[in-house]
């Protein structure tokens, strides 16, 4: 099963309960990073490039669930840095779980099997480990060799311990789509329970700024990818609505959802977005209220916006669109691990 049935009925009845009460703007998955601290330095990641003084800081967990309560999304994706870093993650996870949000941790793996004892496997806690391909690639993605064989280690360790197991894969310029199917292929055999893929977006303080995908690069390049499951030879489990895996081929044309996914760390309510580095906010509301979302977008004209396909835009569009009467039975049939 590739979306949790449990998950599926309570996001659909929050995303009903929204619309009933006329509720234009609101946010699916709260994107919670307790830290940017990483103890990777990955060429086309911009988070550990923030000054010392920030990246020696930590949310603590009151002010975790503080934003969580201000918020209100049914799910928690919790990012980083490197979430395990975090001295009081066990006690930001079990406040998260008795409040029923549904939680991915989003890990490298370095740490994973050795902070497995500090959780206890539930339905509302998922790891998101992050793998970009198989070994060669990996490896190469986050500029350390051993990281790969580290990472599906320690995703064994998690399954055999009876925990909840997805995969976070970014895709970038010049990725070989042969590659990535058996990268899919691979982990298939390591029994976890979906898969996530996302363009890269160009962060401004990555490292790496020449292998960030524009538009049409995008769609041509997940068009190959996913051409084996779009044909129906191949039934990857992927953690996806599968509308949003329309968008990527290019099926679909939907604009960003960019209040979808809004994001809360040390420095506040990032705005506009998880992507855009243009200040913060204090408070949840100020966000909403006070961010001029017509500057957001690709209908905006906003040029960086322009080549932005990310999940985290996207995927709250495509969450609201498969409430459509013509999208349901899809979406439903991604519960069951059927992406077609």
């Amino acid at each position: 099963m590739a979306v949790l049935l449990q998950q599926a009925i309570e996001v659909g009845k929050y995303v009903v309960t929204q619309r009933l009460t006329g509720r234009k703007r609101y946010p699916l998955v709260l994107m919670l990073e307790p830290l940017f601290r990483c103890n990777l330095a990955c060429p086309g990641c911009g988070k550990i490039q923030h000054p010392t003084d920030i990246l020696v800081q930590n949310l603590t967990p009151a002010q975790c669930f503080a934003a969580v309560e201000e918020c209100g999304a049914p799910v928690v994706s919790i990012p980083g840095g490197e979430p395990l870093l975090h001295p009081q993650i066990d006690e930001i996870v079990r406040g998260l779980v008795e409040r029923k949000k549904y939680i991915y941790l989003c890990t490298n793996g370095i740490l994973l099997e050795k902070s497995l004892s500090k959780f206890t496997p539930s339905p509302y806690l998922t790891f998101s480990v992050h793998l970009d391909g198989l070994r060669e690639h990996h490896d190469k993605c986050v500029d350390r060799k051993g990281i790969f064989d580290i990472a599906v280690k320690a995703i064994k360790a998690a399954k055999a311990k009876g925990f909840r197991v997805t995969t976070n894969t970014t895709v970038f310029e010049g990725t070989d789509p042969k590659e990535m199917q058996d990268f899919f292929d691979f982990i298939a055999t390591l029994g976890t329970d979906g898969m996530m893929i996302s363009p890269g977006y160009s962060y401004d303080w990555a490292p790496d700024q020449e292998h960030f995908l524009k538009r049409e690069q995008t769609k041509a390049l997940f068009r190959e990818i996913l051409a084996p499951l779009k044909a129906g030879k191949k039934n990857w489990n992927f953690n996806h609505n599968p509308l949003f895996l329309d968008f990527l081929t290019g099926e679909k044309d939907y604009e960003c959802t960019p209040w979808g996914s809004p994001s809360y760390s040390v420095l506040g309510w990032q705005k506009p977005c998880y992507l855009l580095n243009e200040g913060h906010y204090e408070t949840f509301q100020e966000l909403i209220d006070h961010t001029d979302w017509s500057k957001y977008g690709r209908s905006s004209g906003n040029p960086e916006c322009a080549d932005c396909m990310v999940h985290c835009g996207y995927e709250p569009t495509a969450a609201v669109d498969a409430m459509q009467p013509q999208n349901m039975m899809r979406a439903i049939g991604s519960v069951f691990g059927i992406a077609n």
